[in-house]
């Protein structure tokens, strides 16, 4: 039987039955990359490294995961409506997952903090999308209290199916590697996603599937890591849409996982997330948006203060959480123009130095 999405496939792992009515894209599946020559960009080239390109999901993001799940569960709770805030790539993936169900799908985003990529994916899938005067974290405390009065399901990461969903992430790492890895490394904005592979990773272990669990290190955006600082970003700001967020849902869960794995939770500048970003492009033929590359920025801030790991051969793996094409712009903005030349053979081979 050909794959039908990560639902059926870790079926017994998730709190399904039979009754429940599962709507599906075939998300999941998606390819742990070895990408050794990023390991000694990184300055750690005994690494064992992958990245899972979750860029290649079907709305390209991380959050068809959580979404099978949640859209899923609230088709069979009756639900007519589901509602989210978003920075982008949530909107996406639950308006698409919403008209796969025949739900409308109502959707808040901070005015002017949304790359056009994921907004227009949103549009297109037919979401009511409203454009609030604040940041994510204002969007989110408005989609609270619309849930509350129980006329729509709340869709972002609080909802508990989202996370179980979004732990089969881990699940896929494990029956590809074998094993757990080492260490992962992971972008962290509302702080869900190291939540949920962290739950992935511990159900798999004491299902003895996976000999050991990773020490998870988690990258906030510096000029977004309320994690790090230890109190909320009123005004986060960073190039990294995805992660502009100053008060994270699942900032307890994503502290607990940091603490019961023995990893970390750092953050990044922008200019290194940017560099990440460039570094797996054009040299690991990897596109992603600019907050995944917050974990590939993390691994070499970690490696450069850690010269133990920096020499190790641990196996390592790097979550990229969205597709490059999410926010083209920013890659257009970072690369030159292209150049202008003459439309003769002897005058691009001039260009060429050849």
């Amino acid at each position: 039987m050909s794959y039908q999405g990560i639902i059926e496939k870790y079926r017994k792992h998730l709190p399904v039955s039979a009754a429940t009515p599962v709507v599906s894209l075939k998300e999941g599946n998606t390819p742990l990359i070895p990408v050794p020559r990023l390991a000694r960009w990184a300055g750690a080239p005994g690494l064992r490294l992958f990245v899972k390109y979750e860029g290649l999901n079907p709305t390209g993001s991380f959050k068809d995961r959580g979404m099978t799940m949640a859209i899923s569960k609230a088709l069979e709770e009756k639900s007519r409506a589901v509602v989210c805030a978003s920075t982008g790539n949530t909107s996406a993936s639950a308006a698409a997952y919403a008209s796969r169900a025949g739900l409308r799908c109502v959707v808040l985003i901070p005015a002017g903090a949304i790359a056009l990529g994921k907004l227009s994916q949103a549009v297109m899938h037919g979401a009511e999308v409203y454009s609030v005067a604040g940041n994510f974290d204002d969007a989110l405390e408005m989609v609270k209290k619309v849930s509350a009065t129980g006329k729509l399901t709340l869709v972002n990461s609080i909802n508990p199916y989202r996370i179980e969903g979004q732990k089969t992430g881990a699940f896929e790492i494990v029956d590809d590697l074998s094993d757990a890895p080492d260490f992962q490394f992971m972008p962290v904005g509302n702080a869900g996603n190291i939540t949920a592979y962290w739950k992935g990773y511990k159900e798999y272990s004491d299902l003895k599937k996976a000999s050991r669990r990773p020490k998870m290190m988690g990258y906030q955006a510096e000029g977004a890591a309320p994690i790090v600082r230890g109190e909320p970003v009123k005004s986060p700001q960073t190039i990294a849409t995805a992660i502009r967020i100053g008060n994270p849902a699942s900032w307890k869960q994503a502290e607990a996982a940091r603490d019961e794995s023995g990893g970390r939770i750092d953050s990044v500048t922008d200019d290194e997330i940017l560099s990440a970003y460039k570094a797996l492009a054009s040299q690991e033929g990897v596109f992603c948006e600019p907050a995944s590359a917050a974990s590939v920025a993390g691994l070499k801030k970690y490696a450069a203060r850690d010269d133990a790991f920096a020499r190790s051969a641990a196996t390592v793996v790097c979550i990229l959480t969205g597709h490059g094409l999410k926010d083209p712009d920013r890659a257009m903005a970072v690369m030159p123009a292209p150049k202008s030349v003459e439309p003769r053979a002897d005058a691009i081979l001039k260009e060429l130095g050849l």
